[in-house]
């Protein structure tokens, strides 16, 4: 970058700053605050020379586009000038439509369903791929370790990319990996082969599931959150219960190879979807596009001869000087370098980690209560299959006590949000998020205590299902609360504190399948259900604390104080 680039950068917006010209003859030209020049020549001349220099000005979606100086041809046989371009889909994603928004939260929403339904249905068809590979069905259970490592991993890489390319170009990409991937996994002759296609099933599904979030911020101011953060956990948990739902019945009827033939049929309708109804939601992307359509606009003006806009001056708006310039946006100047992007987002997180008590405890809570809900997948079929005497597809369709479980939770917080800012209870902090999971978070432990009680061959099989209903409601509040209340804390290092939690979560998660079946029938299943809700237990204290001292934890926090400053 040259000097006069580096001096232009550093001018204020409104300031216009003129470099000397090389023409020793031209006098020395000023910087002024008001776009007027001391050269014995007038704006308007140099104008149609096309002489003046370039003006940049930053661009906000609130910036009132100028005027053209000139619209009618000035010259005898002038082309007229270039229509101007159509700036309809470069609005902020804040002012869309509420039908806008809705189908952008629906179709993320659908998306997350099929991600978090490939966690889930991989486990029905264990005991085949057992059998036809010659490893154990523990062996086997590695294939959702690999799948939640690629899941947790993806991210931290895929995140600064949206930053720069935004989200739908990810989307799409992520998308044609899944489905692809999908159908490698249907296709694949071995065990090892299995473990890496896995893996990158996970890294492609990842993005549907961790940067639904920041759509969702992106379209969404902070107050008007909870209901597509709701609808988007919702998705996540029901998705998890309907792979084993549905592939319970694909397993026993058919060859474990059409779980993954299914998955590629119907991901990729949704993927080819999302192709076709899926818009850009980064606003600073959108931004930058605007700036380069209208930038194009002014070059191809020119080109035709005709210079200048209507630039209002900074200290008398009512008065204008034509200036003939361009846009740049201050997102674009401030961002980093895709390397550094990239290394700041694998550093920063761990960083959050294992500094910030908050992201600590938040990411041990939510990470058991993910655990926990991966753990039904070995663990309802054991449980059913062993003392209820059910079949492979009995005891997976099971897992529609866990959809029913998602759907109450997602109806509650919605309504009991609305119920609570009707009556002015709900504070505006971000505490305030924590109040109703402070209570329904104890669904979790109450459901593993239930759950492992009851799963005696002599009660009857609906009181555990009952029980696996009530855990999901837990963990679900338990999803939805530690989102909510890293995102209004930690503002600009939001997503590094979202990553931290989305890793741990997704790395717990993965190793739980498989230590299920030994921790069960070590302890029993009364004793291991209890040791996981003794767990539980302990951990529904960590929002009561963060209500009562949330304050002061928070001030003394380098990275949440300067959000509180």
């Amino acid at each position: 970058m040259t000097s006069s680039q580096l001096e232009l950068n550093a001018t204020p917006p409104g300031i216009k700053a003129y470099p000397q010209r090389r023409d020793s003859d031209s006098p020395t030209l000023q910087q002024t605050t008001d776009g007027e020049k001391f050269n014995g020549k007038s704006d308007l001349e140099d104008q149609e020379e096309g002489t003046e220099d370039i003006v940049y000005h930053y661009l906000t979606f609130e910036t009132h586009l100028p005027s053209p100086t000139t619209i009618h041809p000035s010259k005898n046989g002038q082309e007229p000038p270039p229509a101007p371009p159509d700036l309809a889909n470069y609005i902020s994603p804040f002012d869309w439509s509420s039908t806008r928004k809705n189908m952008i939260i629906w179709v993320s929403c659908i998306i997350t369903t099929f991600t978090a339904f490939s966690a889930g249905a991989y486990s029905p068809g264990v005991g085949q791929m057992s059998e036809e590979w010659g490893v154990s069905n523990v062996a086997c259970l590695v294939g959702i370790t690999t799948f939640t490592t690629g899941f947790a991993i993806a991210p931290m890489v895929l995140a600064p990319f949206s930053e720069i390319q935004g989200r739908r170009p990810v989307f799409i990409v992520s998308g044609l990996l899944f489905v692809i991937c999908q159908l490698c996994t249907g296709l694949t002759g071995s065990y090892a082969g299995m473990l890496v296609v896995r893996f990158f099933v996970g890294v492609g599904g990842s993005t549907f599931s961790t940067m639904v979030g920041g759509v969702v911020s992106d379209i969404y101011h902070a107050e008007d959150r909870n209901k597509p953060m709701a609808l988007f956990s919702g998705a996540a948990l029901f998705g998890t219960g309907l792979g084993p739902l549905v592939c319970g019945f694909i397993a026993q009827n058919t060859t474990w190879r059409w779980i993954f033939y299914l998955q590629t049929i119907t991901c990729g309708s949704v993927v080819a979807l999302i192709i076709v109804v899926f818009k850009e939601t980064r606003g600073s992307v959108l931004l930058s596009r605007k700036a380069t359509m209208l930038n194009k606009w002014y070059e191809a003006r020119e080109a035709a001869g005709y210079y200048g806009f209507n630039m209002p001056r900074p200290n008398k708006p009512e008065l204008t000087n034509p200036q003939r310039i361009r846009w740049k946006v201050k997102a674009d100047e401030e961002r980093s370098s895709i390397t550094k992007m990239v290394g700041i987002s694998l550093y920063r997180p761990f960083h959050l980690l294992l500094t910030e008590p908050v992201v600590f405890w938040f990411s041990l809570w939510v990470a058991f209560s993910w655990a926990v809900l991966y753990l039904t997948l070995a663990a309802i079929p054991l449980v059913f299959q062993r003392n209820h005497d059910f079949s492979l597809q009995q005891a997976n369709a099971v897992f529609a006590a866990m959809c029913l479980g998602s759907i109450l939770a997602t109806i509650l917080s919605i309504y009991q949000e609305k119920i609570a800012k009707r009556y002015g209870k709900l504070v505006n902090t971000p505490e305030g998020r924590l109040y109703f999971a402070c209570v329904e978070s104890g669904c979790m432990p109450i459901g593993l205590f239930m759950f492992g009680w009851s799963s005696a061959r002599q009660v009857h099989w609906i009181v555990p299902a009952i029980a696996i209903c009530i855990a999901t409601i837990g963990i679900f509040a338990i999803y939805l609360a530690v989102f909510n209340y890293l995102a209004d804390t930690y503002h600009r290092y939001a997503s590094s504190a979202l990553a931290a939690q989305s890793f741990c979560r997704n790395m717990l998660g993965g190793i739980f399948p498989l230590i299920t079946t030994q921790m069960y029938n070590r302890l029993g299943f009364g004793a291991a259900s209890s040791l996981l809700g003794g767990i539980g237990t302990l951990l529904t204290l960590v929002p009561w604390i963060l209500v009562f001292y949330g304050p002061r934890i928070r001030a003394r926090s380098k990275f949440a104080s300067e959000i509180m400053d």
